[in-house]
């Protein structure tokens, strides 16, 4: 709750830089403060010795903001358009596509060398190190060349301007951000013991429990700027999340576990190997052409309630 709360003042300052920027660059920066309490959740996980729910947490913000905030978006934004199909940039879909196979490739290589005992699967942890080196690199330069080629859109230059300054604007996202720091860590000495309470499991809480609440500003803030009839923006806010856990947030990760006693690796369950693939995959179908129904949306929806589904009786 507490995180959701931070959500609003984040939806309200993404507005007002949007005013004034284009949507990539009010899109990448509000999803990499929106990330921010995942980044901390995993990094206070790690220091509490909860390497499952470390790693599980990050691949269920790739699933939680791929498929269930991407749906939402989807489905909400479809009911603002004329037509029942939202519309938006195929540019950034497309690029957040390739960002996520690239981060699957790894992934399903390690997996396959771990399956056949090749020589490989017995330096996991320095082919890890390599492979977040090089995802860094990727994104880096993607980054760099998708700002410089950002516009402000039309429909924010036909607005009435923002409300405040935009020092005001940024200050707010800042102090969110911020916010999110201090809650994600009594979010996690919180977890255990309601993990044991319940009898729920390590892969259940970090894969939609943890997911959810640690992306709580993603999914408010991408449904109530779909619900405003900001596609670009919404979109934007939910892709760049996508793209930058998958690309960034894993890779620097994996590097800073590397000063821990538990060491995090691009070594997964084979089921979640499939998953994310297929994940990628669906999401390039969906949003890789700049439109998408609401019946799209709700199959995204359905996809990842599947998904928790299967890992409530892990």
């Amino acid at each position: 709750m507490a995180l959701a709360g931070l959500a609003w003042v984040v939806s309200f300052a993404t507005e007002q830089v949007g005013e004034r920027f284009g949507p990539g660059v009010t899109g990448l920066l509000q999803s990499t403060l929106g990330n921010l309490p995942e980044l901390f959740v995993v990094l206070f996980a790690l220091g509490a010795g909860e390497t499952v729910v470390a790693q599980t947490s990050i691949l269920g913000s790739i699933f939680a903001n791929a498929l269930l905030v991407l749906g939402l978006v989807i489905v909400v934004g479809a009911r603002r358009s004329e037509n029942l199909c939202m519309t938006f940039s195929r540019r950034l879909p497309n690029d957040t596509s390739t960002l996520l196979l690239a981060c699957s490739f790894v992934i399903v290589v390690v997996a396959i060398s771990l399956a056949s005992n090749d020589p490989a699967s017995r330096h996991v942890k320095a082919i890890s190190t390599i492979a977040a080196v090089t995802l860094l690199s990727v994104y880096l330069i993607w980054v760099v060349g998708y700002i410089r080629g950002d516009r402000p859109s039309e429909q924010a230059q036909e607005t009435h301007g923002p409300r405040v300054p935009l020092a005001v604007a940024a200050g707010l996202l800042a102090a969110a951000g911020v916010g999110a720091a201090f809650v994600s860590d009594w979010f996690v000495h919180a977890l255990r013991p309601t993990i044991d309470q319940l009898g729920i499991s390590d892969a259940f809480a970090g894969l939609v429990i943890v997911a959810i609440a640690g992306n709580a500003v993603e999914n408010a803030t991408g449904v109530i700027l779909a619900d405003k009839g900001q596609p670009d923006l919404a979109i934007s806010v939910v892709k760049n999340s996508v793209a930058q856990i998958a690309a960034f947030l894993f890779p620097v990760l994996v590097l800073a576990s590397l000063f821990f006693a538990k060491s995090l690796t691009f070594a997964i369950d084979p089921v979640y190997v499939g998953a994310l693939l297929l994940t990628a995959i669906a999401v390039w179908q969906v949003t890789g052409d700049g439109e998408a129904a609401a019946f799209e949306g709700w199959a995204l929806i359905g996809t990842y309630v599947i998904l928790a589904a299967l890992t409530l009786y892990e």
